[in-house]
């Protein structure tokens, strides 16, 4: 029987993953990047930090990584203050599960991000902690959030269930030792070892139900 349920933020509770993706292309083109074939897959799962120092490293934008930050999660916020893109169905999910587990929340957008997406969905009070990897040393697909969100939760991290979407929060998850969900975007579909390392893979999330929790404990 799991002691807690975390939940991803991206891809998962909002389809933001094409958001980023538009916001980022869109910005790497107005400053003398190059996008390259892989880069949304690299991109997600990385922390604030990370995919700053990227954009302006190894995609040539010319502007600092401080810059890059600042200046995309800006767009960002302009945009979920115009409309935050909830999935379908999800807030009924998480407001279900949360009936029967605490809920965690272990994201890789920024803090202030988190706040905005779960305060346009009425969520904020329902994850008992919520964490952006802003806070710890290593995005994902290193364990460092999903490990920080069950220490505040007060659970072992291999009692938890944790929902995700993309490979490296896949990997993410697991590499914490917890159980994980796997409910893929249909534009970014995960990489085989992800697959692998996911207890079950749904088609939606609105397949996420209490029972297939308590299957899995």
């Amino acid at each position: 029987m799991a002691d807690a349920v975390i939940f991803d933020l991206d891809g998962v509770i909002v389809d933001s993953e094409p958001v980023w993706e538009e916001v980022r292309r869109a910005y790497v083109a107005a400053h003398g990047g190059t996008w390259q074939p892989d880069t949304q897959r690299r991109l997600m799962g990385m922390s604030t930090g990370e995919w700053a120092a990227y954009l302006s490293g190894e995609l040539g934008v010319d502007r600092t990584a401080e810059q890059v930050a600042a200046e995309v999660v800006e767009e960002m916020t302009r945009r979920y203050a115009a409309r935050v893109p909830l999935i379908d169905g999800a807030d009924d999910v998480v407001r279900r599960v949360a009936g029967r587990w605490p809920l965690g929340l272990a994201s890789s957008s920024p803090t202030r991000l988190i706040a905005a997406a779960l305060h346009a969905t009425d969520l904020t009070d329902v994850f008992g902690a919520t964490l952006s990897t802003e806070e710890t040393a290593r995005g994902k697909p290193a364990p460092d959030v999903y490990l920080a969100v069950a220490e505040r939760l007060g659970v072992d991290p291999a009692r938890c269930v944790a929902v995700e979407d993309s490979s490296n929060g896949v990997r993410s998850a697991a590499a914490a030792g917890m159980t994980v969900v796997a409910v893929p975007h249909g534009s970014y579909p995960l990489d085989p070892d992800a697959v692998q390392a996911s207890a079950v893979v749904l088609d939606s999330i609105g397949d996420l139900t209490p029972e297939t929790v308590e299957q899995l404990g």
